[in-house]
Parts: structure tokens; sequence; C-alpha cells
């Protein structure tokens, strides 16, 4: 008995599925020339994040990608084109998961010295700096201390 690794395949089991292959947006409009300075049919090749779409998607030959990629990076530089696009999305927050305490609230956490740690709304310590004669503290409305200095 053959192994199945030996057994020649016919073409319709190497490919079960037969697919359309993309004709390019460059064939399709008759482009001969890509010019960085085109920047609406550069925009066809580029996400909606401003990201070059792969050959796949686009149906390009691996020069007509490689001429795209590089008129977009040109566009770029020129700033013809954005880097990246900012896309808005309502993204709604998790709701808090039942019955796990916080991460405050874990064993080993609470008691810890000289950890560092400290809560957000907690300003940092304030250093001394050395007074010189004639040196007046100060402190704002925030609570914000200085020195100011009479002469």
């Amino acid at each position: 008995m053959t192994s199945k690794k030996n057994k020649a395949r016919s073409p319709k089991e190497a490919n079960p599925k037969k697919f359309k292959k993309k004709t390019s947006v460059l064939v399709t409009d008759k482009v001969e020339f890509i010019d960085y300075k085109d920047v609406n049919l550069l925009n066809r090749f580029v996400s909606d994040r401003s990201k070059i779409r792969n050959r796949r998607v686009t149906g390009n030959t691996v020069q007509q990608q490689r001429e795209i990629a590089m008129a977009i990076k040109n566009a770029r530089e020129m700033a013809l084109l954005p880097y990246t696009k900012r896309v808005s999305q309502a993204r709604t927050g998790r709701p808090p998961r039942e019955g796990r305490e916080g991460r405050e609230g874990r064993e080993g956490r609470e008691g810890r010295e000289g950890e560092g740690r400290r809560d957000r709304n907690e300003s940092p310590t304030p250093t001394t700096a050395p007074e010189a004669p004639g040196a007046v503290r100060t402190e704002s409305l925030d609570g914000v201390e200085g020195v100011a200095v009479t002469a």
C-alpha cells in the first residue's frame, strides 16, 4: 500500500476551491506611470488607517506593488498623504467583573513597606533646598511650596 505522501495528486485535489485572480486597478484604469503626486490613485492602495494594502488584496504584480509602495512613501514624505489617520470609534468599557476583587484587594499587596507605590492622587514628597539668608517660604493656594529670596 502506498503512503499518502507518495500518491500523486490530481489538479482538482491540489486546489479544490476555484478563485478568480484579482485584476489590478492600474490595469483597469490603464495607468502607465505611477506618480507620487497622484494622490487620488494612491489613496486606492491605502487602507482607512493609512496602511499600504497587500498585493493579494489589490491584485498588483510584484513590480506594480513596488512602484506603488515607493510612490506612497514619497507622497508621505512630501506631506501629500498622511502617515496615519485617526479612526474614531466609540469604545465601550468592560463592565466590572462580579465576584472578583480588584487589584487593591489582593492578599499580600496591601501591607508591603518600601515598595515605593503611592496613590495616583497623592503628590510626590517635596524636597527641601538649602535656604539662603533672607529667604522666605511661600505656599500657594494649590499647596505647592516655594522659596522666595528677598534682597
